[in-house]
């Protein structure tokens, strides 16, 4: 039986007007497809490909501006002619969503009860009393650790897990009979994606939902659903059941998205490039052999790092979040950092560039570049080391000034540090940078909000280079951006390292990608290194149990239903 049923459906959104003529953006584009009861449909696609327009117009859950057309017919009813009194009887009973970010979701000012509670009083007519105790099974559905004192516990007090946790337990509160899943795994690492796909499965299994799965990672689709929808620019390029999408996909763009996927099994030199790839170019298959002799940058021994927890009152307690790690690091090599969630991995980065100062807690070991201790230089001294070693963010939203073009962001750092003889020839330089990263000189003047999530990467990565650095290191620098825009930035990073000499610290939950890019890998595990080796012998021949699981819960992409990884 049809559940929900898509039909010719049109979004654009008003623009306002450029000299007087009212502009129009049409983000999909004739889009017709149909939900059956039980089943899971995946849609996929590019950031800006109009999958996540397409999922919110169900329940127009869009701006203001937007501007729907064609049919959404749900159990018959047609939805874009529904009242809005009607909508939000629907929103969070019939059908639910879980969002990308549950930080962005979830009230930080209410408590996991409170916010758990709200969907069952105001839909199912529940009292105070049954609600929590609902709530609290639905905690315990979705396999919540302690789930009676979770709920007391507010959003920050919970990991990346247990908030996605929280999302999916109000999204089920009430049963739906359809659940709208929005990249609900994309920044979270691969043990706890593991969990959250075959929590979500598991639920459908025992509710007999249905479930819009929608995500860039084909990788994940091919484990969860049973049909996939593929999405470029508005237009749905190709749909059918998920064994024939990945047996035999007939457009050039699903090839493409397949093509592009990190691969564990093999080491491509290059990743494959979507539109490369349907022009029928090849991509460059020749690498620069890596010296294994070559000097070494940076050599860090014994780096441990502590944080004060506050214990009481007045006292405090000692939380290690770093123990005893050592590595060498040589020029034009890359380190790859593998681990869960609070693993250690992170800290142990920014320690490295002391973005975590000593007043936070004991910081102990040596990390030697150009012959002096980066953990015991005095301020002074840490300004031109500073020119010498570098960071790219996960997130560029929060790493660009939103207040600075892209051209100011860029010459920043240069007028501080006196890279240049004047403001014309640091522009040249911006300029340079710009083009090196694959971007034109028309993103000098605009603003960080006029670019994609792969664009503003891209500036993060210039504004890097600017200082000419020696090491960067990249934490989680790709673990948001789609299949595609994350291929384009990899094979940047490889390029650069080749031109440049660049070494590179490459943080990463994201096994995959650290097999394309990584000479030595690193496992940590609660601040330790459980593990270290090279790439190719830590991916083929794990010693550890810890990392084989690491390695088992990686997303493989389609296989039929049974057969193990």
């Amino acid at each position: 039986m049809t559940l929900l049923s898509i039909q010719d459906l049109r979004v654009a959104f008003r623009m306002g007007k450029v000299n007087g003529v009212a502009q129009r953006t049409e983000a999909v584009k004739g889009v017709t497809f149909d939900i059956q009861e039980n089943t899971t449909v995946a849609l996929v696609g590019e950031s800006g490909s109009g999958k996540s327009v397409t999922a919110m117009s169900v329940l127009n859950l869009l701006p203001d501006n937007a501007e729907r057309s064609g049919k959404i017919l749900w159990q018959g009813k047609d939805l874009l002619r529904t009242p809005l009194h009607e909508l939000q009887h629907l929103r969070g009973k019939d059908i639910a969503c879980v969002f990308q970010d549950p930080m962005q979701s979830l009230n930080p000012v209410f408590t996991v009860g409170d916010q758990l509670c709200e969907p069952l009083i105001k839909h199912m007519r529940m009292g105070q009393r049954a609600a929590l105790e609902r709530a609290e099974q639905c905690l315990v559905e979705v396999g919540m650790p302690e789930p009676k004192r979770r709920l007391a516990a507010y959003p920050h007090e919970l990991s990346g897990g247990q908030q996605q946790r929280v999302m999916i337990a109000m999204a089920l509160a009430c049963e739906p009979k359809l659940l709208i899943a929005d990249e609900p795994t994309t920044a979270l690492d691969v043990t706890i994606q593991r969990q959250i796909l075959e929590l979500i499965a598991e639920i459908q299994r025992k509710h007999r939902m249905s479930v819009l799965f929608i995500s860039h990672d084909l990788g994940v689709v091919g484990e969860i659903a049973d049909e996939v929808l593929v999405m470029r620019n508005g237009i749905l390029r190709e749909q059918g059941p998920v064994a024939e999408i990945f047996a035999s996909p007939k457009d050039a763009y699903t090839q493409a998205l397949l093509a592009c996927r990190p691969s564990l099994d093999r080491h491509p030199v290059r990743l494959a490039v979507i539109d490369d790839h349907i022009a029928g170019r090849d991509a460059r298959t020749d690498a620069k052999p890596k010296d294994p002799h070559a000097p070494v940058v940076l050599e860090v021994r014994g780096l441990s790092k502590s944080f004060w927890i506050k214990q009481g009152l007045f006292g405090r307690r000692e939380f290690k979040a770093v123990s005893n790690v050592s590595f060498q690091l040589r020029r034009g090599h890359t380190l790859g950092v593998v681990g869960e969630s609070g693993s250690g991995k992170t800290t142990m980065g920014l320690s490295l560039l002391r973005l975590h100062e000593v007043n936070t807690g004991p910081m102990s070991g040596e990390a030697i570049f150009g012959g002096k201790n980066l953990l015991t230089l005095s301020d002074s001294e840490r300004q031109p080391m500073r020119r010498r070693i570098q960071v790219v963010f996960q997130n560029p939203y929060a790493s660009l000034n939103p207040r600075f073009t892209i051209g100011q962001t860029l010459v920043e750092p240069m007028a501080i540090h006196g890279i240049g003889v004047d403001t014309n020839e640091r522009e040249n330089r911006a300029r340079t940078l710009l083009e090196k990263v694959g971007l034109d000189g028309k993103a000098f003047g605009r603003y960080p909000h006029e670019f994609s999530g792969g664009q503003r990467q891209r500036i993060a990565i210039a504004r890097a280079l600017t200082l000419n650095p020696e090491v960067l290191v990249l934490d989680e620098a790709v673990s948001a951006l789609d299949v595609s825009v994350q291929a384009q930035v990899l094979n940047l990073l490889r390029d650069l390292q080749d031109e440049l000499g660049l070494a590179y610290i490459f943080i990463s939950h994201d096994l995959a990608v650290v097999r394309f890019i990584s000479d030595e890998v690193l496992v940590m595990k609660d601040g330790v290194v459980v593990e270290q080796a090279s790439a190719a012998q830590i991916l083929a021949a794990p010693r550890e149990d810890y990392t084989r699981r690491l390695l088992a819960a990686v997303p493989r992409g389609y296989r039929p239903r049974g057969i193990a990884a």
